[in-house]
């Protein structure tokens, strides 16, 4: 057999190798071996969307709940990640929508007022929500309010003698009084839920906005309270019937404390800061400013004491108390401390010292802002806080010498809430500017 030639199933030797060499230097035999084909495996029918087999009730919803919760997971992971966005300034309609609520709150202080001037406050003696809302119409109906009325100590001591139609003006002094209240209730809280709806109110403000909704709903009840107190039967008494001069003094406070808080939010929002250099000078004059603020409500809360024990018709003469600077029955109350509060000469003394106090604080203010350089603006309301200071001394010096006459003596109420207003709006001129 030639060389290079080997016999089928017979490789030759590797390398060039003699066939018959055997040992370990021969390589090991070539094979050339056919892959053996797999046996075909059954194709699967091809699903469609109505051959696809339905999952269980149970998968389906442990796929949802697992999805889900790795939504919610990446979710509080970008949340950490990036800070959350500052929201903007809230819009002009929230700023006007304060000053709105606020000018409500000051009608119905000064509504207020004249019931109490007219001994109007005790003619409705009971209180409902939404029954209430509807006056009397037909001669019936006020025929049983008169009778009610009369089942109480004003009408037996101070009005037994009262027709039914001065009865009539009586109950809707205090009705439109109750009716203002409603009104100012649902100007806080329907425009609230709008705004807050549409995003418009920022964190700090949504918390601002609550504690007003709430001071408007505590103040009816307080009201009522307040209006109770004079309704009740004092059997060893025989001092005309009103309500309790702590009663009415919180009732106004907390009127106050909500107008001034709508007020002051309402100028912050609208009114843009003024970046004034932090001087020492300015620093006293902020401190300044806020302690006349202070000063000037202090004197307003003393009124609700004069109007609850009718002080003003003690002494009706100016600057001294009848023919004396320091009356003799000033102290006549034993307790000494319960003279400040509950002795009508005490009263009128009290608020006679705090006037004078902030007349003279203001005007001390207004010369101490003269020698620091302030913008336009600034200057008007420093001016503007002298002028109606002015006007609220000539309006209550007035009423006491004219024995308190009814508009005049509402005009001076109203002096007091303008007084408060204009040292206010000094405060927030002056407020200092975030860094």
């Amino acid at each position: 057999m030639p060389a290079g030639r080997e016999r089928r199933g017979h490789p030759g030797p590797p390398h060039g190798g003699s066939p018959g060499r055997t040992g370990p230097a021969a390589g090991p035999p070539r094979f050339r071996l056919r892959p053996r084909p797999l046996p075909a495996l059954p194709v699967p029918p091809p699903r469609g969307r109505g051959l696809r087999r339905p999952l269980a009730r149970g998968r389906v919803r442990g796929r949802v709940e697992v999805r889900a919760a790795s939504w919610a997971r990446l979710r509080q992971r970008a949340a950490r990640a990036s800070p959350a966005p500052r929201l903007a300034a809230p819009p002009p309609a929230v700023g006007r929508w304060l000053l709105v609520c606020s000018g409500a709150v000051a009608g119905a202080v000064v509504l207020g007022g004249v019931t109490r001037l007219t001994e109007s406050g005790l003619s409705m003696v009971d209180w409902h929500l939404v029954k209430e809302m509807k006056p009397p119409q037909t001669q019936q109906e006020w025929e049983a309010e008169f009778q009610k009325y009369q089942q109480f100590p004003e009408f037996k001591i101070l009005n037994h003698d009262m027709t039914l139609p001065e009865f009539k003006f009586i109950w809707y002094m205090e009705y439109s009084h109750r009716m203002w209240g409603r009104v100012v209730g649902l100007a806080y809280i329907l425009p609230a839920a709008y705004f807050w709806r549409r995003g418009w109110l920022s964190r700090p403000l949504k918390g601002r906005v609550l504690a007003l909704c709430g001071l408007v709903c505590f103040q009816g009840l307080l009201g009522w309270y307040m209006v109770k107190s004079g309704l009740e039967e004092k059997p060893d008494s025989y001092d005309i019937p009103r309500v309790s001069q702590y009663r009415l003094a919180a009732h106004l406070g907390s009127a106050l404390v909500l107008y001034s808080a709508s007020l002051w939010t309402g100028l912050s929002l609208l009114l843009p800061q003024h970046k004034l250099p932090e001087t020492k000078q300015l620093l006293r004059l902020r401190k300044f400013a806020h302690g006349t603020t202070a000063l000037i409500f202090l004197t307003a809360l003393s009124g609700a004491f004069v109007a609850g024990l009718d002080a003003g018709l003690v002494y009706n003469s100016f600057p001294k108390m009848g023919e004396r600077w320091i009356p003799d029955d000033l102290l006549a109350f034993s307790p000494m401390l319960r003279n400040i509060f509950e002795n009508p000469t005490t009263v009128q003394f009290d608020h006679r010292i705090l006037g004078i106090a902030s007349v003279t604080a203001v005007t001390a203010l207004y010369l101490f802002s003269r020698k620091i350089p302030l913008p336009r603006r600034t200057r008007m309301a420093v001016t503007s806080l002298l002028a109606v200071a002015c006007v609220q001394v000539g309006l209550g010096i007035s009423t006491l010498l004219l024995y308190v006459p009814t508009p005049l003596a509402a005009t001076h109420q109203s002096g007091s809430l303008a007084l408060l207003s204009m040292a206010l709006w000094l405060m927030n001129e002056l407020r200092r500017v975030p860094k």
